[in-house]
């Protein structure tokens, strides 16, 4: 080969031209530069506690993307398409579906294998994934504190990769010794056949549409009023206008009780039915014994039901004005009034036992605690009231932090002590607080009027509470955290009252516009065995 064009030659692939003057301390013949594609990775260290990996999703535009440039505008990728890159990068792109826990579980399947987490457990995997969103949080807090400091760092920049310090070699570890499952012909790991065999977490879903639906006319949209109960033995009872009605939730039978368009009612103190007049219902409450209803009127009397006969039994007219709430405490029925009183009367003697003095407004919600010692209320005048059954002449405790009316109120049957309040329109708050300490415990912003509170019978964890202006909703909140577990919609106006069925599943809610919604929220009752019983025949073995 010519010597000339062997020198041009190699000029050209250095980069430089022939013409060029050569510097005397440069050679000019420069070999070409030799790159390689090949990467040999060091196994030994591959493991979990030494490599960390995450990818920031806001740094990242699309897929194909990793780093994008400053000039490029950052797209948001919908969760469908974010959903198939993930698939097609764990290679469940070819059609095959899969659900999110069985994703998790191949994902961790293939941390087994590659990197030795040796997670044997289902239920292992929302801590680490817990523990990987808290790492993720704090890196990126150190990010935006590192880019206040010094701006001229781009997001682009961060690494993907971080490394944790290196572990002795002349550690023993405890996964290194020989034991059974190093002769075992399954090609995973021990901790792999756990996960696969491991239980998988049931998760409760809680559906958002009512599974009834019936129409009520004329109930009123009057936030005072307490005008829907459901009874033990599976009978709803429901206030419409001067009438009350029956419904059997099982059969779905309805039938009326009584109407007070034109009857007999009591005047003054003598409880003789003297004149007749028409009267409407502002509250219901059933006994603890399912067959017995008090019923609230307008004028202020109080009417006792026997359902089974459909006759008055007796009738009481004590207030001045109208009855929007009532209690019942054995055979003591409690009642609360616009005449700012709280009247506690004695259904067997016919008479009134006690009179509660405290609110300077209108009572509009009452509440005994489950062991029928302590009467909580709340007024208009943004006040909740503790009573003691002992000592009904002055209040154990009063609350003012309320801003607004406080007719919803809720016992905890689960926790000794443990009460709820929530206030109306300029509240919006959910109270949590202890009738032994007379400590607030937790306070919830629920962002609209707070109606109507019911803890559920069957997981100590969970309420329900309905919301007036101005969502219009139903939540299902997870205690102490008050997550909300479902927001339920449906109604078209305030959802004022709330009552749950005897079994702690279902709730019913009344709203203005005129609808009764059965709602299934809250889980079932755990089976729990007698081992007592005398159909247990092993209990009568030696």
């Amino acid at each position: 080969m010519d010597a000339q064009f062997e020198r041009r030659l190699l000029l050209s692939m250095n980069g430089q031209s022939s013409l060029q003057s050569l510097s005397p301390f440069k050679s000019p013949l420069q070999s070409p530069l030799k790159t390689s594609d090949r990467y040999i990775p060091l196994r030994s260290s591959l493991t979990i506690s030494n490599l960390h990996y995450q990818i920031n999703p806001q740094t990242t535009s699309s897929p194909n993307q990793i780093c994008p440039s400053p000039t490029t505008t950052t797209t948001t990728i919908s969760p469908n398409k974010k959903r198939k890159y993930e698939h097609n990068q764990i290679g469940l792109g070819s059609g095959i579906t899969a659900s999110e826990s069985d994703l998790a579980i191949y994902r961790q399947l293939l941390q087994n294998t590659l990197l030795d987490t040796n997670i044997d457990s289902i239920l292992k995997i929302s801590d680490i994934q817990n523990i990987n969103q808290e790492n993720s949080k704090t890196v990126q807090t150190k990010k935006s504190i590192i880019n206040k400091e010094n701006s001229s760092i781009s997001l682009s920049s961060t690494p993907i990769f971080r490394y944790s310090e290196r572990v002795a070699e002349n550690s023993i570890s405890t996964s290194n010794l020989i034991n059974k499952y190093h002769f075992t012909r399954s090609p995973i790991s021990n901790a792999s056949v756990h996960l696969l065999y491991s239980p998988k977490k049931s998760i409760r879903r809680i559906p958002k549409v009512p599974y009834k639906v019936l129409d009520a006319p004329d109930l009123q949209d009057d936030f005072y009023l307490n005008l829907i109960d459901w009874s033990t033995s599976n009978v709803l009872s429901v206030g419409l206008g001067a009438c009350v009605y029956l419904c059997n939730a099982q059969t779905n039978n309805v039938q009326l009780l009584c109407d007070l368009t034109h009857t007999q009612l009591p005047s003054g103190n003598n409880n003789q039915s003297t004149i007749v007049a028409s009267d409407t219902v502002t509250s219901v409450a059933w006994a603890d014994w399912s067959n017995i209803l008090a019923v609230g009127t307008h004028r202020g009397h109080v009417h006792i039901y026997d359902v089974t006969t459909q006759k008055r039994l007796q009738s009481m007219c004590k207030h001045t004005s109208r009855v929007g709430t009532l209690a019942w405490n054995d055979w003591t029925l409690c009642s609360g009034s616009r005449d700012r009183s709280i009247i506690e009367h004695e259904i067997r003697q016919q008479s009134a036992l006690h009179v509660f003095h405290g609110h300077t407004q209108e009572v509009c919600g009452l509440k005994w605690s489950p062991d029928k010692s302590i009467l909580a209320s709340g007024g208009n005048d943004n006040r909740l009231f503790l009573w003691s059954k002992s000592q009904p002449s002055q209040p154990l405790h009063s609350f003012n932090d309320h801003l607004a009316a406080v007719k919803a109120i809720a016992w905890s049957p689960h926790q000794h002590g443990l009460m709820a309040s929530g206030g109306g329109t300029a509240d919006r708050h959910i109270r949590f607080r202890s009738s032994l300490t007379c400590q607030t415990l937790n306070i919830c912003d629920t962002g609209s009027q707070v109606c109507q509170l019911v803890w559920s019978k069957n997981s100590p964890n969970e309420l329900a509470s309905t919301h007036g202006y101005s969502q219009n909703q139903i939540v299902v909140w997870k205690y102490p955290l008050m997550q909300p577990l479902a927001k339920l919609f449906g109604h078209q106006q305030r959802v004022l009252y709330l009552a749950m069925s005897p079994d702690g599943e279902s709730i019913v809610t009344g709203a203005g516009d005129e609808t009764l919604r059965f709602w299934n929220v809250f889980a079932k009752a755990k089976c729990i065995r007698n081992p007592d019983s005398k159909l247990n025949g092993l209990n009568r073995m030696r």
